[in-house]
């Protein structure tokens, strides 16, 4: 069990952070063990596909027999919401004791794999090669396997914080840790870590505590040194619903939302128009067309660009995914 002892203080200074290189770094249990996270199969089978050009079995390496992660792979956020890059480049300022101690703190017994064996070198040098080394192979992955996925998984962070942040205003931190996870148990001012490798206990001593929510982790997680600034990572809400497929737009939802006559105009509009050509198309007058274009702009739901004397019309990514797509020789959307 690891324990962290939070005062007043603390408790004022409770706050959150997004972290995608904790997501990076924590997927990659999915990728070792995937049927300890049958959530998020649908994610691993679309991204096998893509990890051709890596170096998958360094990717392996970094999860332990007992599926711990080298600290320093997890650096603290240092504000709400990082980007990779900038966090990236803090792992790679990380000096060799730091990294030689975390690694052999995820293998025990002092017996990592040949893959990692620089991690035992008496001289700085080859593990601050190994550390560069596990930073590029790291970025390449975030590119191809968090990064294109990075806007939902986003979404659903900001969501668990939106909830627990009310949790918090409503019930204090007993309310805030009360459903996080069955392993956490908050009691007379100290929040107890059940089913942890390490034991220890950590004194906050003013500097807070920063909760990291996370779509990978599987049970909630706080730094293996008792050394460092409280922080935990904790699996978050509506996971299950990440990976879901999208909803196939209905045609006739559309024209009740915006209306028929909108919704042809739309369902028209996915090769650029000039109004003149679009009055043309629907037997109506420039003018009629002209009213629905302002309209269908103003919402952000169609493009315009000028070209010679005439201005062309053009669904916009958010119009294009309210139409959905359409079949091959399909008519536009009408009544």
């Amino acid at each position: 069990m690891i324990s962290i002892e939070l005062g007043v203080e603390d408790l004022a200074d409770t706050r959150f952070a997004i972290s995608p290189i904790h997501e990076t770094v924590l997927s990659l249990r999915v990728l070792r063990e995937p049927g300890l996270y049958a959530l998020h199969l649908p994610w691993r089978r679309a991204v096998l596909g893509r990890l051709d050009t890596l170096d998958v079995d360094l990717l392996r390496s970094l999860v332990g027999p007992a599926r711990s992660i080298p600290d320093f792979l997890t650096p603290r956020p240092t504000k709400l919401a990082p980007t990779f890059e900038e966090e990236l480049a803090a792992v790679r300022r990380t000096p060799a004791d730091l990294v030689r101690r975390d690694v052999l703190a995820v293998y025990p017994r002092g017996r990592p794999p040949e893959i990692l064996r620089e991690i035992v070198a008496d001289d700085d040098a080859p593990v601050l090669a190994l550390r560069d080394a596990i930073c590029d192979v790291l970025r390449r992955y975030w590119e191809v396997a968090i990064k294109p996925t990075w806007a939902p998984i986003r979404l659903v962070l900001e969501a668990d914080m939106t909830y627990r942040a009310r949790q918090l205003a409503v019930g204090g931190a007993r309310l805030l840790f009360a459903d996080m996870h069955p392993n956490l148990r908050w009691h007379d001012g100290v929040l107890h870590i059940d089913k942890m490798i390490g034991r220890h206990r950590v004194v906050a001593s003013g500097r807070g505590l920063l909760l990291v929510p996370s779509v990978f982790a599987h049970k909630p997680a706080p730094p293996v040194s008792a050394t460092d600034a409280p922080m935990l990572s904790y699996p978050c809400r509506g996971v299950a619903t990440l990976w879901a497929p999208a909803p196939i737009p209905d045609a006739r939802a559309l024209s009740a939302l915006i209306g028929v006559p909108r919704a042809r105009l739309l369902g028209m509009l996915e090769e650029p128009l000039a109004t003149v050509e679009i009055a043309r198309r629907l037997t109506v007058t420039p003018s009629a067309v002209s009213q629905h274009l302002r309209v269908l702009h103003g919402a952000a739901l169609i493009t315009r660009v000028r070209d010679g004397r005439h201005v062309l019309y053009r669904r916009s990514s958010l119009g294009d995914h309210l139409v959905g797509p359409q079949p091959a020789g399909a008519p536009a959307l009408s009544d």
